[in-house]
C-alpha cells in the first residue's frame, strides 16, 4: 500500500501537532491545516527534524470555516489518496452576550469553528479517502457530555450525532468514523490565559488518575483509531479524560 497519508486541521499546536508528530512516528505523511502560516510551518520543520524526514509534514493555511478556503487544501492533497481525516480544529470562543444578536454571533462562531470545519473539510476530502480502509476522526470534548461551556458544549456534542450518521454513510466502503473525547489536556493553547493555579488543581482532582492529561495522550488514541488494528471500530465516541467522565 506505500506510505500512508493523513490530512490533521489545527495542526500547528497542542493535540493537533501531537497527533501529526505520532502519525509521522508510525509512517504516515502528514499535511496540516491551519490559519497561521508561521506556526504551521515551525510545526513541520520541527517534525521533520525530529524523525529525520524532514518532508514527512507539509502545511497549508486555511481557514475553515471559509468554504472557498477548502480548494487550497485539495490542491495540497493533489492526486494523492487520504488514508486519515482528523479533524481536530476548533476551541471555546468567547464573546458578549449583552443582546440577542450578540448570542447569535457568539454561538455561530463556536458552531462554525467546531463543527462547520470538520464537516467542510470532510466533505471536500471523501472522494480521496481511500476505499476500503479509510478513517475519518472527528475530536470532540468532555463538555459535550457534561455541559459547562454553552456553545461550545453543544457544537461538541453536534459532531457525536454527525459521526454516527457519517459512519453509516461511510461503513458499506469500510472507512471508519470515530470520536475522540478529550478531558482535561493541560499544554496546549484552548484556555489561553484564562487557567489558574486554582482551576488546574480542581480538573486534576476530577480525575481519577491524578494527573491532567498531555497531547499525547489524545494523540495516542487517535493513532490506535487510524491503524488498521481499527478497522473494526466505527461509529464510536472514545472518552481520553482520566476518569473524569465515566463511559456511558
Amino acid at each position: 500500500m506505500g506510505e500512508r497519508f493523513a490530512v490533521v486541521s489545527g495542526g500547528g499546536t497542542g493535540i493537533g501537532a501531537a497527533v501529526a508528530g505520532g502519525l509521522v512516528a508510525d509512517g504516515f505523511e502528514v499535511l496540516i491545516v491551519g490559519r497561521r502560516a508561521d506556526v504551521l510551518l515551525a510545526t513541520a520543520e520541527r517534525i521533520g527534524a525530529e524523525c529525520g524526514r524532514p518532508a514527512a509534514v507539509s502545511a497549508v493555511t486555511a481557514d475553515l470555516t471559509d468554504p472557498a478556503q477548502l480548494a487550497g487544501v485539495v490542491s495540497a492533497v493533489g492526486e494523492r489518496t487520504v488514508d486519515a481525516v482528523v479533524n481536530n480544529a476548533g476551541g471555546y470562543l468567547g464573546g458578549p452576550t449583552d443582546t440577542l444578536v450578540d448570542v447569535a454571533a457568539w454561538w455561530r462562531a463556536n458552531l462554525d469553528a467546531n463543527v462547520l470545519t470538520a464537516v467542510l473539510l470532510t466533505e471536500a476530502l471523501l472522494p480521496a479517502l481511500r476505499r476500503p480502509g479509510g478513517r475519518v476522526l472527528l475530536l470532540s470534548s468532555i463538555a459535550a457530555q457534561r455541559g459547562g461551556a454553552g456553545p461550545y458544549s453543544a457544537a461538541k456534542a453536534a459532531l457525536h450525532g454527525w459521526a454516527y450518521d457519517l459512519a453509516t454513510q461511510l461503513g458499506p466502503d469500510q472507512i471508519t468514523v470515530n470520536v475522540v473525547s478529550p478531558g482535561y489536556v493541560a499544554e496546549t493553547e484552548f484556555f489561553g490565559d484564562r487557567m489558574t493555579p486554582e482551576g488546574h488543581a480542581k480538573r486534576v482532582a476530577a480525575t481519577l488518575v491524578g494527573r491532567a492529561g498531555v497531547p499525547d495522550d489524545i494523540a495516542a488514541a487517535v493513532r490506535y483509531l487510524v491503524s488498521p488494528a481499527a478497522g473494526y471500530v466505527t461509529g464510536q465516541v472514545l472518552g481520553v479524560n482520566g476518569g473524569s467522565v465515566l463511559g456511558r
